[in-house]
């Protein structure tokens, strides 16, 4: 008897240890090693949501931005990767799930930095070099390519409504939930689903009715609506607030849920 009792608090202790191992509910501990020297003072100088937070704001996202870079390989290819290209990839991560203290992106192992516009195929020479940024797919999953002109102008321009490497990192936020097609569910309430598709397609024939100041990129899918105005409302909050006042709520909703603000 004292033998199957044991038998069975071993089988037990067992099972407590394999559920731990594989649903341990404890969170993540994040790297807390401080940003390079110089960092903050180029987040201080190119980062305008960056100058906007408190200095414990500040702080946090100092922290969550490091925390990326530690994790995520940023390469050179035909260019070399300075420390504000890996600042500006850093912010351009963090300023989209800002309001979203835990989120890790999942599906991102690599940032391939080129010096220039490319093809779909990647080649950096020869006409029809006109891809500013892509997230990979197929041999290139988990990887991202960026423009680096196109990661340092979408910084340097303060009055305009695009960012690239913003744009990029709402994809993967988008693709989150396995498919990128502008509908977040991650972001999403379940509530907000449908009022989000249909304003998604009404703002679409607003852009190919020339009735619209959003990018006219927004209107070949709902997955690149999605991303375009997406770097419209962290570019230009209160432009699109004025211009889109049902679009920036939506977008507010997803991006700054209330328990974030």
């Amino acid at each position: 008897m004292l033998d199957a009792l044991l038998i069975i608090a071993g089988l037990l202790a067992l099972l407590v240890l394999l559920f731990l191992f594989f649903f341990r509910p404890w969170k993540k501990v994040r790297n807390t090693v401080p940003l390079p020297e110089g960092y903050h003072e180029l987040l201080e100088k190119h980062v305008l949501f960056y100058q906007q937070l408190d200095e414990q704001g500040k702080n946090q996202f100092g922290e969550r931005m490091q925390h990326f870079l530690s994790g995520i390989r940023i390469t050179g290819v035909g260019t070399t990767v300075e420390d504000l290209d890996r600042v500006l990839i850093g912010a351009s991560a963090i300023i989209p799930i800002y309001s979203f203290p835990e989120w890790e992106y999942i599906n991102l192992n690599e940032v391939l930095l080129y010096p220039e516009t490319f093809s779909e195929e990647f080649e950096q020479e020869g006409n029809h070099r006109s891809v500013l940024g892509m997230v990979g797919s197929g041999a290139m999953q988990n990887v991202m390519i960026l423009s680096r002109h196109a990661l340092r102008q979408g910084f340097s321009n303060k009055t305009d409504k695009n960012n690239t490497a913003i744009h990029e990192f709402v994809h993967l936020i988008d693709k989150t939930d396995g498919e990128v097609d502008g509908v977040p569910e991650v972001l999403l309430q379940h509530q907000y689903t449908l009022p989000w598709i249909d304003m998604v397609h009404k703002k679409i024939r607003e852009i190919m009715k020339n009735r619209s100041d959003i990018n006219p990129y927004g209107a070949t899918s709902q997955s690149e609506f999605f991303a375009v105005v997406s770097e419209y409302f962290f570019e230009r909050p209160d432009l699109l607030r004025t211009k889109h006042p049902e679009l920036y709520e939506l977008l507010n909703d997803m991006f700054r849920p209330a328990a974030a603000r």
